[in-house]
């Protein structure tokens, strides 16, 4: 695959991810912020572990969509340090993987 097609594809990967995230976390009975944070962190290190140049991008592919379904539907600001979670992830994976392959 090259690496143009590999781009795309972990980049539906992250959207998919943040859209799922989002949407669990903006259920009615939903109310465990640490599991939240946890996917995200996740997440976002195993995109940013496997392809680190672009961390920005999967952090804000995966941690923007927990701020829009919490606006969206519960006027929820605060949902916005989520991105913040999504970037520390990401950049966390990248890291490892620079470190690993010296």
């Amino acid at each position: 695959m090259e690496p143009k097609d590999r781009f795309w594809l972990i980049l539906i990967i992250a959207i998919a991810e943040g859209m799922l995230i989002g949407w669990i976390d903006s259920r009615p009975n939903w109310d465990d912020t640490g599991i939240t944070v946890g996917m995200i962190l996740i997440g976002t290190f195993i995109l940013g572990v496997v392809h680190p140049k672009h961390s920005w991008v999967w952090a804000l592919s995966v941690g923007i969509w927990i701020p829009i379904w919490n606006i969206v539907l519960h006027n929820n600001y605060g949902s916005i340090i989520a991105i913040a979670f999504a970037m520390a992830g990401a950049y966390s994976g990248a890291l490892i993987r620079k470190f690993s392959l010296r």
